[in-house]
């Protein structure tokens, strides 16, 4: 299975994505030149499930493989691509056989997958890739930006996009629209209606920030919390034995050692009373103290340490995300004011229409591979989908694999990185959030049920997300 992953990995990387083009045929020979796997797979697997758990990080790319070929997705005919655009926006429920014979012959079938390929995009700049907006200067810079430089323009685009993020959150609100994401060029933001993820009030959970963001959102009125720092003072309280500031910097640096010669943060009661000794032994005033400033800055420098960082991750809920709206709307940071993005509003995807969004289409295509099996040469057979993957996407796909490849396909998924932290348990869950209560509040917000049902449960992966998913007679199990 991972000579497979490594074969299939070169195909259409750092290429255009076509939509259902013919099935192309590529040697392993051709290949063995540029084998590369970004993705790392972990050892240890899950235990196997009937369903996977939600993902809330964006994927860029999905790689679906199997030993069934993926044909019925290619060339969907004029009325299959109409039906399946029809029945997204009438949110239709398509609901398969467990298994399909002749997958290529099922008009119900290619008309699914056309309308699970569906999302809406504001702004729409078809020369401009407008995700992901993190790290896309390279990307960008070069292409004609015509606001750049245009005071009177850039105000344009921002009131328009201010009236689209508005919309999608009066949708939000009335529970017509699940979920929805803002990507700016420094952080992203998710919000997510009352019922789902396991609160029974709406969400926002922004990340990564800094203390320059959290302090103006302070000065909003904007009640949050940081979770992740939470979690990690309470791991403190339990071992008070262990020293606050090494613990939290060995927390808080991800992927990174704590540089050497850090002084330790001082804790709240580190002003005159850490100072007692000095008076105890008679030589308070030979020895200078630290002033206000100084104790200040120390104590700040714990906070600092995790900008832009995972652990940075702020929650907002109920009202204050309304007050979030406003903030956002009047904030100067949420555009980049030199680069290549700047003046250009961050970019906003949904599941569903809203104002001003643009029906867009994630990009699919099958590939087909030769790899050698044990002296011989067996057929692998390919699906993939690139842009911007939202959780509900990954889940409609999945389903639809599950009968057209008879219940058994594996997939790479690629993150998009600074999303993966949305999949923190939040430690929001309301008791008496039942599964009737969101179906019923719930009935219209543009999902298929067993979607919603997913999507409604508590975030189980942490910090991480599914890398890896893999379905062997009808059960996941998944890797992250």
């Amino acid at each position: 299975r991972s000579f497979f992953l490594q074969l299939l990995e070169p195909v259409c990387e750092d290429k255009p994505a076509r939509r259902a083009e013919p099935s192309e045929r590529t040697n392993i020979l051709a290949l063995t030149d540029d084998l590369h796997l970004p993705v790392a797979v972990p050892e240890v697997p899950s235990s196997p499930r009937r369903e996977f758990p939600a993902d809330w990080s964006i994927k860029t790319r999905l790689l679906f493989m199997s030993s069934q070929p993926f044909t019925w997705a290619e060339h969907l005919k004029a009325q299959e691509e109409a039906q399946g655009f029809a029945q997204h926006c009438r949110a239709a429920e398509t609901n398969l056989p467990q298994s399909i014979q002749e997958p290529k012959l099922s008009t119900e079938l290619r008309c699914a997958f056309q309308q699970s390929l569906v999302y809406w995009l504001h702004p729409s700049l078809p020369w401009l890739q407008l995700f992901p907006r993190i790290g896309a200067d390279r990307k960008i810079a070069g292409k004609a930006c015509p606001w750049s430089q245009d005071e009177a323009l850039q105000q344009v685009l921002m009131s328009d996009w201010s009236v689209s993020f508005t919309s999608l959150y009066n949708l939000l609100k009335a529970k017509l629209c699940p979920y929805f994401y803002i990507c700016t060029y420094q952080f992203t933001v998710l919000f997510r209606a009352a019922g789902l993820a396991g609160s029974d009030v709406i969400t926002a959970v922004i990340s990564p920030t800094t203390r320059g963001l959290r302090e103006a959102m302070r000065n909003e009125g904007i009640e949050f919390s940081l979770p992740l720092v939470e979690e990690s003072r309470t791991g403190k309280q339990k071992n008070s034995e262990v020293n606050l500031e090494t613990e939290g910097a060995n927390s808080l640096q991800v992927g990174n050692s704590t540089e050497d010669g850090e002084e330790p943060a001082p804790s709240d009661d580190d002003d005159d009373e850490s100072f007692s000794w000095l008076v105890e032994m008679g030589v308070q005033d030979k020895v200078k103290k630290p002033d206000a400033i100084s104790i200040k800055l120390r104590k700040e420098k714990h906070e600092v340490q995790m900008d832009h960082k995972p652990e940075s991750l702020a929650l907002v809920k109920g009202t204050n995300t309304f007050t979030l709206l406003n903030f956002l709307i009047n904030c100067k940071s949420l555009v980049a004011v030199a680069g290549p993005q700047a003046g250009l509003p961050p970019t906003l995807l949904s599941p569903v229409a809203f104002r001003g969004g643009t029906m867009q289409t994630l990009k699919a295509r099958s590939v087909n591979a030769k790899a050698r099996v044990h002296l011989a040469y067996e057929d692998i057979f390919s699906l993939e989908i690139v842009g911007p993957v939202m959780p509900h996407s990954l889940h409609s796909l999945t389903t639809l694999l599950k009968s057209a490849q008879r219940g058994a396909f594996s997939a790479v998924l690629y993150t998009h990185e600074p999303t993966a932290v949305f999949n923190t348990n939040l430690d929001n869950a309301s008791p008496a959030l039942s599964k009737e209560t969101i179906c019923k509040d719930l009935p219209t917000c543009g999902l298929h049920p067993k979607t919603l049902d997913q999507l409604s449960q508590c975030p189980a992966l942490g910090k991480s997300s599914i890398r890896f998913l893999e379905m062997k007679d009808y059960a996941y199990t998944w890797k992250s």
